[in-house]
This record gives C-alpha cells, sequence and structure tokens, in this order.
C-alpha cells in the first residue's frame, strides 16, 4: 500500500482544511442571506401596515355627515365624501320618491358637514305657490275701497304701494325658499341653508341669529336686516 511522506501529507492536510472552510462558509452565509431576507420581510409588512392606517385615517378625516329627509326613500344621518353634492346625498339615501320636487333644487350644491337636507314632495311645492298666489290676490285686493256712494275707488297711489311693499318684512321662520331669494344677496344655496338650519335648531329668536347661517356674514346681514323679521 501506498505511504504518503510527510511533505504530502501536509498538503493534503491544508487542502481538507481549505475544503471544510469553504463548506463552512457556504452555510454561514446561507443562513445570513436567510436573516437578512426575514428582516427585509418583517420591514416590508411593517411599512404596508403603515400605508394602510395612515390610508384609512385619510379616508376617513375625508368624511362628511348630513341629515336627509322629506320626499327620499331611507330618511336619516349619511356618510359621504368630502365635497359631495346633493344629489350623491339623495343617492345614498335610496334615491327620490316618485312625489318628490326637485325644481327649485340645486342638485350640484356642494355639502358642507352637519347639513340638513330637505326634499319638498311635489303636493308640498304646490301648496306653497297656493299661499303665494293667495297672498299675492289679498295685496291685489286691498288696494280698493268701496266709497259710501258704492263706487269702487284706489285706495292708494303708485308711490303709496311700493312704499307699503316695502315695507313689509318677510318673516325668516316662516318663509317659502322663494320668498327668502328675494332678500338682496340671497340666492337659492343660501336660502336652503336658512331653513335646513331652522329646521334643524327650531325657529329664530332674533333676526340677528341669522348670521348662524353659514354664508350669511355681517356685511350681508346689514343687507337683509331691515327687510326680515321673526314674528
Amino acid at each position: 500500500m501506498y505511504e504518503f511522506n510527510k511533505k504530502q501529507k501536509i498538503v493534503i492536510g491544508i487542502i481538507g482544511a481549505i475544503i471544510i472552510m469553504a463548506f463552512l462558509y457556504y452555510i454561514y452565509a446561507k443562513e445570513d442571506d436567510s436573516i437578512i431576507s426575514t428582516e427585509e420581510n418583517i420591514t416590508e409588512n411593517v411599512v404596508e401596515k403603515s400605508e394602510k392606517s395612515e390610508k384609512t385615517t385619510n379616508e376617513e378625516t375625508n368624511k362628511i355627515v348630513v341629515h336627509v329627509s322629506g320626499a327620499v326613500n331611507q330618511e336619516g344621518i349619511i356618510e359621504l365624501q368630502e365635497n359631495s353634492r346633493i344629489s350623491d346625498a339623495i343617492n345614498v339615501a335610496g334615491g327620490l320618491k316618485e312625489n318628490a320636487d326637485t325644481k327649485h333644487i340645486n342638485l350640484a350644491f356642494k355639502l358642507e358637514d352637519g347639513m340638513k337636507i330637505y326634499i319638498p314632495t311635489i303636493e308640498e311645492t304646490k301648496e306653497q305657490n297656493t299661499q303665494i298666489q293667495n297672498q299675492n290676490r289679498i295685496d291685489e285686493t286691498s288696494k280698493y275701497v268701496t266709497s259710501s256712494s258704492g263706487v269702487v275707488q284706489e285706495e292708494q297711489t303708485n308711490g303709496q304701494q311700493s312704499e307699503q311693499k316695502k315695507n313689509e318684512k318677510i318673516n325668516i321662520n316662516t318663509a317659502t325658499q322663494t320668498e327668502l331669494e328675494t332678500l338682496p344677496g340671497i340666492g337659492p344655496a343660501t336660502s336652503l341653508k336658512i331653513i335646513n338650519y331652522r329646521e334643524e335648531n327650531g325657529k329664530f329668536e332674533t333676526i340677528e341669529e341669522i348670521k348662524e347661517v353659514s354664508g350669511i356674514g355681517d356685511a350681508k346681514y346689514e343687507n337683509i336686516k331691515d327687510l326680515i323679521c321673526v314674528k
């Protein structure tokens, strides 16, 4: 049997040591890669959860809550995305009833948190129009009186009629949307806010309270204060 000399044994020993070291290095390197990969996965999961949490928080803060009532299928409190319109609120409330009347409602009006939207019925609109027409007839009739001789005479001149109408004030507790829109600076959106405010908070106690309605500041109040009343 062949025997290795001392020099050959040393060479073989060195080669064997190199092989063992290479094997051990391979095992440790593989374990390090596994640890790094695990750490990366943990980091990715943490980041992903953080992003989801932040997204959820942002979505919650971008919500508004409004009250929908009247001629809709599901009256009540609903939650909407910020910058939603009246039409969006109606859709979430189950849509309009068959007798709903939206002719005088701006469906594109942008909603604010805490608002109340009331959708009237066709019957309610007709009743309001009838009341307005009856009031106009009364105003027209009041221009005339019957003299003692039985002759119908005009009671007032045109100038006096204008002065009388000018002195008539709009009751902000009972006025319709159409009547409120006759006030200077009060358009469909603001008149709707006035109606929603009094339905939600009750009747105005003083005319100054109308400044609590969003969109009516000191300047606009000064323009209408002599034209409105609460009784």
